[in-house]
């Protein structure tokens, strides 16, 4: 008992000397700059160049609202990095802590929002490919109003209380030091809602990537002779850029996060870890600009030539 009574000192001990300082090595600080940095100037050119391009669109599909919706949550994220960066480069929080929990609440909220509209526009796609719907659209603005409003109604009624109210609550944090809430996962009920996340992105990110390669091989032996000159093939490239994304930014962060909950306490620099894996997903906010540049017929061009000085073409 005594044992015990002295290992949970020393764990106290421990954690307040992990809340007490800036950890992040120089390598580490200049790798979530850079991260951080690249997402803010690209997801900020993309989500402004995509703005442009809804505003020239007539109809407003389920496919359009998702892509509306993407560019509301990257602008969320994007408006909480200045924050972030400044923290990165100057090594200590000056804001208040109430603001710290929300910029990091934020880059969670955007990644799972952005996983959620990555699936509805796929999904809808995919409907259409497989001709189970001509065209999915809302015959009127207000129908995809609501629509929108419902997904961040249950965001502000499920989420939103529950950061506010149980996020950074377990015991006392350093006014000066941010992102540094990992003794939440302490807690079982976090651990379980986090292994569950986990397998749950990773079984729709191989069902999402099984499904993609299914249809490109469908459309690549439709289309043999002039498959990259066919604007269904572009369309499904498009797809494949959210799968890309889910596997590049998101799918990384969700396994290391399994290591993560397990071996925290292990050594101080899997924290560090956690928060690079963690500045990938804001990453995802450069999918506007690749959706955007995908879609203009110079990159086609460009692709095609290329292509076509491979041997094998």
């Amino acid at each position: 008992m005594c044992k015990e009574g002295f290992r949970n000192m020393i764990e106290e001990n421990r954690n307040s000397s992990d809340s007490s300082a800036f950890t992040h090595t120089n390598t580490t600080s200049a790798i979530l700059i850079t991260a951080y940095s690249v997402a803010f100037a690209g997801g900020g050119i993309g989500s402004v160049t995509m703005s442009f391009v809804l505003v020239k669109m007539n109809t407003l599909s389920v496919t359009t609202t998702a892509i509306i919706n993407l560019v509301i949550v990257h602008s969320l994220l994007l408006f909480t990095v200045p924050f972030r960066l400044h923290y990165y480069i100057s090594k200590k929080w000056v804001f208040k802590m109430a603001l710290c929990k929300v910029v990091s609440a934020m880059v969670h909220i955007h990644m799972y929002l952005t996983f959620l509209f990555y699936v509805i526009t796929l999904v809808i796609r995919w409907l259409i490919f497989f001709q189970w719907k001509d065209k999915v659209e809302f015959y009127r603005k207000l129908h995809a109003i609501a629509a929108s409003a419902a997904v961040w109604v249950l965001v502000m009624v499920f989420i939103v209380p529950v950061l506010c109210f149980e996020y950074g609550r377990s015991g006392s944090y350093n006014e000066t030091i941010c992102f540094k809430f990992h003794r939440e996962l302490q807690q079982g009920s976090v651990k379980a809602l986090n292994y569950a996340i986990i397998v749950a992105v990773a079984c729709i990110t191989c069902i999402l990537l099984g499904l993609q390669v299914f249809i490109l091989v469908k459309v690549s032996r439709r289309l043999s002779t002039s498959l990259w000159s066919h604007q269904e093939f572009w369309a499904q490239v498009k797809n494949l850029i959210f799968i890309c994304v889910i596997i590049i930014c998101f799918l990384p962060y969700h396994l290391f996060r399994a290591y993560y909950i397990q071996h925290m306490s292990d050594f101080d620099q899997l924290e560090s870890y956690n928060e690079v894996f963690l500045s990938l997903t804001a990453l995802s906010c450069l999918d506007l600009l690749f959706f955007v540049l995908s879609g203009s017929r110079l990159f086609k061009q460009k692709v095609i030539m290329l292509l076509s000085r491979l041997p094998c073409c």
